[in-house]
């Protein structure tokens, strides 16, 4: 083959990764109706369930839906990743704002109390609210496009910004515990113990207010780092109930309580920075939850013409998936049938999981005919013996 003929393949080539690239939008502008009609009875659904028992309650339903956070089997994000970003961003800034106006309050009663469990709780809300600074950098570079280089874009620098942040968490869980035991080693009074506990109990409003928040938008857009960030919000949150109980064991005449339960901040941050490590390492190593690879290869067995599903493979880049599967077609289909059942499949999944931005599929033949060798070893013969 000639080196015109090479460069007029490789302009198909990406005249092709066009085409596709351009169905899916295609897809994304076609069928919004029906997509919002599967969210919308979804939700519905949902939302029936959990006002089920609780309609004449709307305290007790109030709070289980604070402590339940909306959740689906797989992420809900915008079929728009632009759409989904913004989200992502805009609770970002809505539990920054939150964050900082906890810690500062905070602040405040620290320096006229001398209470080092507050103080170690601060150090932590501080450090909650400056990991959205990473995070919304992340957000903001996943908006560019995919080029030469970055072929699948920047969603990853999302998952840095995770790691980023679990870095984070784990020095504040430093800082906690070093004051704590400074604070054994020199002993200071605590004062105005009654602005400690009404510090307290906004710390855990505040914190427990930008949890729900993180968490459930963090799960609409699949974004891991983000549902991280909520759930450390929310053990902050306990953690400022911790330093209520302190300042009670003060008042009620054990000052060691509170260097105690600085140090009890301290440990239970480290939990926290070992249960999002985890959740980061996954995100880093393209782990999926095995229920959305179940449903991935499940979705597409059901488009009619699929006689099987093998070789699946989805991750996450930052709140965005990538697929791709072989399917098994009926060997006696023209190549423009198996074609069209592949779209089908595409199609399907497109519909299926919102944050999908890209899947490739594979049509196999199946292989009913014993006098063909479907998978000939010596590909190069096999190609110049057909032509």
């Amino acid at each position: 083959m000639g080196h015109h003929d090479e460069h007029e393949n490789e302009h198909q080539d990406d005249h092709d990764r066009d085409t596709h690239a351009h169905d899916h939008d295609k897809h994304d502008h076609l069928h919004p109706h029906e997509h919002h009609d599967h969210v919308h009875d979804h939700e519905l659904g949902h939302e029936h369930d959990h006002d089920h028992g609780h309609s004449e309650n709307p305290v007790i339903h109030w709070l289980q839906h604070l402590f339940t956070p909306h959740s689906h089997g797989h992420q809900q994000a915008a079929l728009d990743p632009n759409l989904a970003t913004d989200r992502g961003m805009w609770a970002l800034k809505i539990s920054l704002a939150g964050l900082l106006v906890t810690a500062i309050f905070q602040v405040v009663i620290v320096i006229i109390s001398g209470s080092v469990a507050l103080l170690a709780d601060t150090i932590h809300n501080f450090s909650d609210a400056l990991t959205a600074i990473p995070l919304g950098l992340a957000f903001w570079l996943s908006r560019r496009s995919r080029n030469k280089r970055y072929t699948y874009g920047y969603g990853r620098a999302e998952d840095i910004a995770g790691v980023i942040i679990v870095l984070m968490i784990a020095f504040s869980a430093g800082e906690a515990i070093y004051q704590s035991i400074l604070r054994f080693i020199e002993p200071r009074p605590i004062s105005n113990l009654g602005w400690v506990a009404a510090a307290a109990i906004i710390g855990f409003i505040g914190n427990e207010m930008v949890a729900v928040f993180r968490i459930r938008v963090g799960k609409e857009i699949g974004s891991a780092a983000l549902i991280a960030d909520g759930y450390h919000a929310r053990t902050d949150g306990f953690t400022s109930l911790a330093v209520l109980a302190g300042a009670i064991g003060v008042w009620l005449g054990f000052p060691l309580l509170d260097p105690i339960i600085g140090l009890g901040i301290g440990i239970a941050i480290l939990g926290i920075v070992w249960k999002s490590a985890q959740d980061m390492w996954h995100r880093m190593m393209d782990a999926v939850d095995p229920e959305i690879y179940e449903e991935f290869k499940h979705v597409a067995s059901h488009v009619n013409g699929v006689m099987d599903v093998h070789s699946a493979a989805v991750r996450w880049v930052g709140h965005r998936l990538w697929g791709e599967m072989h399917i098994t077609v009926d060997c006696n289909l023209t190549v423009l049938q198996g074609h069209f059942i592949t779209e089908e499949v595409r199609h399907a999944l497109f519909h299926e999981f919102p944050a999908l931005v890209e899947v490739v599929v594979h049509a196999d033949p199946c292989e009913c005919d014993s006098s063909i060798e479907y998978h000939p070893t010596s590909h190069h013969q096999y190609l110049q013996a057909a032509d």
